[in-house]
């Protein structure tokens, strides 16, 4: 699809999702936060605990890229897909990959946060686990995500319960959850650390799969079709059935620069929307986002109070 047709499909797309805002949808759970800030502008029932399907995949990711950078890591070194990948996933495997197929942990991270591809989740948490420190002896997937919970404490996320790398809902009694504010949380930093946002804000991108003697490219596309509507450059979609529709996004808008004598002083503008347990993630989320950018421009125009009991 060239550059014409996407961007001819995205105003098709938009102009449906207003035309559809009349039958307007209540998701379960929302939250717009001010990125650089925290400060909250609006949230619905934030601190709910709910299943996030594979929005779950942004903390593999943030593991992933902090152990990347701790070690001096190489994200072109190589993992190969584990027959257990395939077994344990339920057959969701929308890129195809088969056991013993060979990529890169960076092709590994597209497929997770653009494709929101499983077994690749599982396959990056397979390798990850081996390389991290594991002192309670846990198989290698169950050491990634002790990590990703990890990084859920030291972010206080104290309403969120990761139990597999990638989000699919689980049979056990014991269920994952997370909450919109812990995911804002969470989302927050990820926009403090380099990297992150050039992953979520690819529309498409290439990766290449070794398959035995044979070099395969697969072109990926972005599950976000919001993407370039209403500065919106991130950051990750999530469905299961019990989880519903649920999203995160990030818009951001040019700096506000403000020159006093002789001092610039710059603002940078980013609202981070999460929505859970929604039936159209791209409608709901799309208001959203407008309307944080009110909310932001009102709280903006007043002064930025910035008040500890509502900010995260």
């Amino acid at each position: 699809m060239n550059s014409l047709t996407q961007s001819i499909a995205r105003i098709v797309f938009v102009l449906l999702l207003l035309c559809s805002g009349g039958n307007r949808l209540y998701a379960a759970s929302t939250i717009i936060v001010d990125n650089q800030t925290g400060r909250i502008l609006e949230g619905v029932h934030a601190n709910d605990k709910l299943p996030i399907a594979s929005l779950t995949k942004l903390a593999l990711a943030m593991v992933t890229l902090d152990w990347a950078e701790l070690k001096g890591s190489n994200l072109e070194e190589t993992a190969t897909v584990p027959e257990s990948a395939i077994s344990t996933t339920g057959g969701i495997n929308p890129l195809g990959l088969q056991s013993g197929d060979v990529l890169t942990l960076r092709d590994l991270l597209y497929a997770c946060l653009l494709a929101s591809d499983n077994v690749a989740a599982y396959t990056l948490a397979d390798h990850l686990g081996k390389a991290l420190p594991n002192a309670t002896g846990l198989d290698s997937v169950g050491n990634a995500v002790a990590n990703m919970n990890a990084l859920a404490r030291q972010l206080g996320m104290r309403h969120t319960l990761f139990l597999n790398p990638h989000g699919l809902d689980v049979t056990d009694k014991t269920e994952p959850y997370s909450s919109a504010a812990d995911l804002a949380r969470l989302t927050r930093y990820a926009y403090s650390k380099p990297g992150l946002a050039f992953y979520v804000a690819q529309s498409e991108r290439e990766i290449h799969v070794q398959r035995g003697a044979s070099n395969l490219g697969v072109l990926l596309h972005n599950t976000n079709p919001l993407l370039g509507t209403e500065n919106i450059d991130g950051v990750k979609t999530g469905r299961t059935s019990r989880a519903g529709d649920c999203i995160i996004l990030s818009s951001s808008h040019k700096p506000e620069v403000v020159r006093q004598g002789d001092t610039v002083y710059t603002t940078p503008r980013r609202i981070i929307v999460v929505l859970l347990g929604g039936t159209n993630r791209e409608q709901e989320g799309l208001q959203l986002v407008q309307r944080g950018w009110a909310l932001y421009n009102d709280w903006a125009s007043k002064g930025r109070s910035a008040k500890s009991s509502n900010s995260l």
